[in-house]
Formats: C-alpha cells, structure tokens, sequence
C-alpha cells in the first residue's frame, strides 16, 4: 500500500512511492573494449520535496570491498512533463503570473495520459561532467525512462544516450539501467534492489 504524505503537492502524488531514503544493493555488468566490468555496489537513494512541484534527487554508490570505496554519485529533480502555465515559477526566481496550476487532485488527473499514467521528466546531473535528461512516464509502481538530451563537458567520457525502469515490487524498489558509451550502443549497465529505510 502507498501512503501519501501530508502537505504534499498534487502533481507529485503520482510519484509520491518514491518519496524516501533506499538502500541496498546492485551489480553492474558492462563491456568496455574486449573486457566486461563486473562488479556489485552499494547503494543509497534519497526522494524528497520541499513543498513545491517536484522531487529532489540524490544517489551515492560505493563498491563492496573492505573499505566501502565510494564509487559514484548523482542528484536531480523529477516531475510530472506538462506544458508551462502562466501560474508557474521561473525561470531562474521570478514568480508566476496568476493562480498556481494544478493543486488539486482532479486537476492533476486531467493531466493522465492515454495509456492511464503520467508523463515525467527526470534531470540528472553527474559530477563526471554528464548532464541527462529523461523523458518518460510513471503508471501505477512502475517508472520508464529514456534520455531526450544528453550535454557533457568537454572533457567527460563519451556518453550518449541512457534508458532506466523503477519498479515497486512487494515494497521494494527495483531498477534497471542501460547506456550507451564508450562506443558502445544502448546495452544493460546496472541494476539493484532497494528496501526503504525510513
């Protein structure tokens, strides 16, 4: 059962299961030249908001070994996908012109799209000079997304496109994510299961 936190706002009810701190485990399994990188992780993820229209994200990853090497990690922002209304902030901190759209529940749900769920954007930034953005849509427990742009620094390792699914299964959170890098085309990178720890 999903429990909707109070004084959250309407449009992230549709994401609101994923509101919380994750942890658990993971492997990645990825070919770089003639060799396959395996290894398995630890990893922590946190889903917050702090009251207006989108969630906060964060993930941190360390290897499994004796020492807990930090591996990687990467923050953003998830929402739903919809078209600008005059009521909405920005950009950068102006304030919106007239009502805030969509603070209800049945204005929200004019928002569904036609296979019953909600589109989304995700933002994900790494600190490795890599920039994503995912769109996609969450229906029920379970979330798809596939980059719609990719920007990196001049200096960032060749990147270039991304899918990654999240599920709710038996209140665990399970993910897949697929990338293509490093000359390689979209092929599985990593995968992990979460339990919720707060």
């Amino acid at each position: 059962m999903i429990s909707i936190p109070e004084n959250l706002p309407a449009e992230l009810v549709p994401l609101s299961w994923l509101i919380g701190v994750w942890e658990g485990t993971g492997v990645v399994h990825y070919p770089v030249g003639d060799d396959v990188r395996e290894h398995e992780f630890g990893q922590r993820i946190s889903f917050s908001h702090d009251g207006l229209p989108y969630l906060n994200y964060s993930s941190t990853t360390w290897l499994l070994d004796e020492r807990q090497t930090p591996l990687t990690a990467e923050m953003g922002y998830w929402r739903l996908d919809r078209p600008s209304e005059p009521g909405d902030r920005g950009p950068a901190m102006l304030m919106g012109e007239g009502p805030i759209p969509f603070t209800t529940a049945q204005s929200v749900e004019a928002l569904r799209n036609t296979t019953d769920g909600f589109d989304i954007e995700a933002a994900i930034i790494h600190p490795t000079g890599v920039n994503e953005l995912y769109l996609g849509r969450v229906k029920g427990g379970r979330i798809d997304l596939s980059t719609d742009a990719v920007l990196r620094s001049p200096n960032a390792k060749e990147y270039s496109a991304a899918t990654r699914m999240y599920g709710l299964v038996d209140g665990k959170l399970f993910w897949a994510w697929d990338i293509a890098a490093l000359g390689r085309e979209l092929t599985s990178h990593a995968s992990g299961q979460l339990a919720k720890v707060d």
